[in-house]
């Protein structure tokens, strides 16, 4: 006995847990049943800046001012905005920044502005910069040619561990996200999910994917575990 305790590890014997509850609680579990409820918010094109790139943008001392709280605490939309210019010198103005500033500088973009921009932009999870594509951005007192920081974000779900454990899931694993709306009802596949204790539950697509399945006039939103999942956790 003491052998097989030894030879599992302590994030194996959480996953185990979380799949009990999961089979207990079922995929179909009452709504009451949830820790929280469920959101789902379109994240429509915007920018993370450094706080060395705002002022250049803006003017030295810059500061980010609030213009509208987000629904994740401490985060919030901006009062400035500024132009991305792509490769073919299209131009997409008045994009928001959002805030508070972070180490790096980062711009999310949906599929149809990389087309628009003339960029080739990989997806990726919010802060994975490596090998991703630059532009060039335009503010009122300035202008910062980035080198990298152009991404499409992942779908992907905030999560506490209260949440995960309600639907048996893991940092880091991929849930589906049914919609359902008059015509466009969808299953969006591959939502990453990010863990955090001081999170609330919410579900961020981009523009596309928002219209495509009419999120505005949904009926019914079902975040859960496909069916067979073999999550693997270190």
């Amino acid at each position: 006995m003491t052998q097989l305790t030894n030879s599992i590890s302590r994030s194996q014997i959480e996953q185990l847990v979380r799949q009990a509850l999961g089979q207990q609680l079922g995929s179909a579990a009452a709504p009451s049943s949830a820790p929280n409820p469920l959101v789902v918010n379109i994240s429509a094109r915007h920018i993370h800046l450094s706080q060395e790139h705002l002022e250049v943008l803006f003017g030295k001392g810059a500061q980010l001012e609030v213009q509208k709280d987000l629904y994740q605490e401490g985060y919030f939309a901006a009062t400035q905005t500024v132009a991305i210019v792509g490769p073919r010198r299209r131009m997409i103005p008045n994009v928001r920044v959002l805030g508070p500033c972070r180490g790096d500088t980062q711009v999310e973009l949906a599929f149809t502005d990389t087309i628009s921009l003339g960029l080739e932009v990989p997806i990726r999870i919010s802060g994975d910069l490596e090998n991703t594509p630059g532009c060039v951005l335009m503010g009122p007192k300035g202008v910062v040619e980035l080198d990298k920081g152009v991404i499409r974000a992942a779908r992907h779900v905030h999560m506490s561990p209260a949440d995960c454990a309600h639907y048996g899931c893991a940092n880091g694993d991929k849930l589906h996200l049914r919609i359902e709306s008059n015509g466009c009802t969808t299953v969006l596949e591959d939502v990453v999910v990010r863990e955090n204790p001081e999170v609330k539950l919410e579900v961020h697509i981009d523009t596309d994917e928002g219209n495509a399945v009419d999120l505005d006039h949904a009926t019914s939103v079902k975040l859960f575990v496909p069916e067979g999942c073999k999550c693997k956790h270190s």
